[in-house]
């Protein structure tokens, strides 16, 4: 059973999700042709940070291709021009988190890709209330996204959101799964539809700059524990690469996060993407669940 949110956490779910709406708006006026991921994604971090929040993860701007989990790297020299981009971000406000994403076509020849996403979200916020199977939701996000000939994503789904925890049960899927389990008052959800030209599955890469702290354990270098130390002040919410070279030298984090990594001290999350190469959008809110649901980053 879902506990009942008190007045004070969903005071902290709403400021959150206005921050994140204004920090989304704000991305899709920085995205355009000629600026710099790097730059864009500062910027939408500070914005959060002055506004009162700290990002629940990494700003991700992911094109093309890449489905999710692409951060800018340090010394990041991409630069936007035609590219399809999904911008994803998420706000804490004491670990009382917001999650939401959308897509912006720089090439203006991808409306109806970017459209399957939109009314797939939509379609599956319709069915949002007390007592509906997840499996229904999945339905809708199926039903809306093939409508326009596309297919969904079926390996990457919604989630809920907990305190300090961006991915906690339920797994809202993007089609049905005949998943009988039930949405139950005061659940906090976020529902995320991807939809593609391709076959619809996602796969991990490489080279990953997205990070979580993972497991408590000893480790040996004072680098990796000046590093951990850093790393807890995030409370267990993702972090990047970036974010530990403003403190740390470039060296220093690399030698630190290896070391990490290697104790499965910390767990990394690779860039997602479509399999056959294919385009992908995305679209996202999160919501409280009631009979009339708190959708509250629109």
């Amino acid at each position: 059973m879902s506990e009942k949110l008190l007045d004070e956490e969903i005071d902290k779910l709403v400021k959150a999700g206005r921050i994140a709406h204004d920090a989304i708006e704000l991305g899709r006026e920085l995205i355009k042709p000629g600026a710099s991921l790097l730059d864009v994604s500062d910027k939408i971090e500070s914005f959060i940070i002055s506004s009162g929040g700290f990002p629940a993860f990494p700003v991700q701007i992911s094109m093309d291709n890449v489905a999710a989990h692409n951060a800018a790297d340090p010394d990041d020299k991409t630069t936007f021009n035609d590219q399809l981009c999904s911008l994803d971000l998420g706000v804490s406000i004491e670990g009382y988190i917001s999650d939401t994403a959308l897509t912006i076509d720089l090439s203006g020849k991808n409306s109806s890709l970017v459209k399957a996403s939109e009314e797939a979200l939509k379609a599956a916020i319709d069915t949002v209330k007390p007592g509906v199977e997840i499996g229904k939701i999945g339905r809708a996000i199926h039903d809306a996204i093939t409508s326009f000939g596309f297919s969904p994503v079926v390996n990457l789904t919604g989630h809920g959101l907990g305190l300090y925890q961006i991915h906690t049960a339920p797994s809202i899927p993007n089609f049905d799964t005949h998943d009988k389990t039930r949405l139950e008052e005061d659940m906090v959800i976020a529902i995320e539809p991807f939809a593609t030209p391709g076959i619809g599955r996602i796969r991990e890469t490489e080279n990953a700059n997205i990070f979580a702290f993972s497991t408590k354990k000893p480790v040996r270098s004072i680098i990796a524990r000046r590093l951990l130390r850093e790393i807890s002040s995030y409370h267990g919410l993702p972090f990047t690469t970036r974010w530990l070279t403003r403190k740390f030298k470039p060296f220093e984090v690399n030698f630190g996060l290896s070391e990490l990594l290697r104790n499965r001290v910390v767990e990394a999350f690779p860039p997602l993407v479509e399999v056959s190469g294919a385009l992908v959008s995305q679209r996202e809110h999160s919501m409280i669940v009631r009979e009339d649901p708190l959708v509250y980053t629109r």
